[in-house]
């Protein structure tokens, strides 16, 4: 069970008006869920290879081409199991023989696992310690570049960019914790996929790709080349039946729901610039809060390396920052612990859209409080 150490009653507490700021699953909006408990098209329950929840599929497709600001002939292809699965579905399906992948986190490292495939080459593997960044460089046998858009569990943000398009090679971008949430110009990637339980609004065990025609002729000729790919991790098989408005296997409903109810708030609010400004605008506060704190400096040093969606912040030892969070759950605040493995003693705090300013204003004057205490505490434990 969790730690759950009350906030000291002898401190002012600065109570939020939602409290889940973990850098995912993240908050979904109460606007979202009275909409899906009132279910206007009646879709729970029913068949998703009838017309009303392949009309929901439809709007999502439509509503992420015109988010992402989507060259002509690219498209948005959906299918089960998480970002998780799609690094399975790059070493089945996109491929070819050998990828260069960039670890400068965990989900990096877990991409350039799944590259290591036994029917290909050894991957090509950048590496950059936690809290920095590593680029991707051109290589003459290389035929895929793959990397995350944003690393979520360091806090560092990476460029979308181009690196072997003259050779025919693809460029994969894990947008898990950055799609809808940061700018990027879509034309740089062949593959931009994500999960979409963070700034998209709803719940995992989904993936969702927003795929080039590059990469969708690389899946069709892989597909046809003989390769066993099991049907699950079968890419050209999930565009087929996206291009029908369905998924290969039964999809959540409810997830679909959440997640094209927070695409029609997100384009009403101002599409991704908008969206991009408001993370970037929660980040900095936290940024600038560490900055000036004597006890705590941001995690990720170079500045231009810092992620907009989840600030990840170190804090002087003597402050005991599981202690910290302990107090700041029992009082509704959750889930901003850091990333296990990443850091000697910090938290993570998701600055996605639907988390609001006053919100992290309240969180900051909650530090305030608890870093004195904890370190006065610390100094107690030491002095005896």
């Amino acid at each position: 069970m969790p730690v759950t150490t009350p906030y000291p009653r002898t401190l002012p507490r600065f109570p939020l008006e939602d409290g889940r700021l973990g850098s995912g699953p993240a908050k979904i909006r109460r606007e979202q869920l009275d909409r899906f408990v009132a279910d206007p098209d009646g879709v729970l329950g029913t068949s998703h290879r009838k017309e009303p929840v392949k009309r929901l599929v439809g709007r999502i497709q439509r509503g992420l081409l015109e988010l992402f600001g989507a060259p002509a002939g690219y498209e948005i292809v959906l299918g089960n199991g998480g970002s998780t699965a799609f690094w399975d579905i790059a070493a089945a399906s996109l491929i070819e023989q050998r990828a260069q992948c960039l670890d400068f986190g965990v989900f990096g490292n877990r991409m350039a696992r799944a590259a290591a495939a036994p029917w290909l080459a050894t991957p090509d593997v950048r590496t950059a310690p936690h809290g920095e960044l590593v680029l991707a460089e051109h290589a003459p046998d290389i035929d895929t570049y793959a990397w995350a858009h944003n690393e979520t569990s360091t806090g560092v943000v990476a460029p979308v960019w181009r690196v072997g398009q003259a050779d025919g090679a693809i460029t994969l971008i894990d947008g898990t914790s950055a799609a809808g949430g940061i700018g990027f110009d879509a034309a740089n990637a062949d593959v931009y996929y994500f999960a979409p339980q963070k700034n998209l609004g709803s719940d995992g065990g989904l993936w969702v790709a927003l795929v080039s025609p590059a990469a969708a002729a690389r899946a069709e000729r892989i597909a046809a080349s003989g390769r066993f790919i099991p049907e699950f991790l079968n890419l050209h098989l999930a565009i087929e039946q996206s291009r029908k408005q369905q998924t290969l296997n039964t999809p959540a409903i409810a997830t679909l729901m959440l997640l094209d109810s927070q695409l029609e708030w997100l384009l009403a609010q101002g599409g991704l610039g908008w969206a991009a400004s408001h993370t970037r605008s929660l980040a900095t506060k936290i940024y600038d809060w560490a900055d000036q704190c004597e006890h705590a400096f941001p995690f990720v040093a170079n500045p231009a390396l810092r992620s907009p969606t989840n600030a990840v912040i170190e804090f002087d030892r003597r402050v005991d920052v599981k202690a910290m969070s302990a107090m700041l759950r029992s009082c509704g605040i959750v889930d901003i612990d850091g990333y296990s493995g990443v850091g000697q003693n910090q938290l993570r705090i998701g600055t996605y859209v639907s988390v609001t300013e006053t919100d992290i204003d309240q969180l900051l004057r909650n530090f305030d409080v608890l870093v004195p205490h904890l370190l006065a505490g610390s100094e107690a434990t030491a002095a005896r």
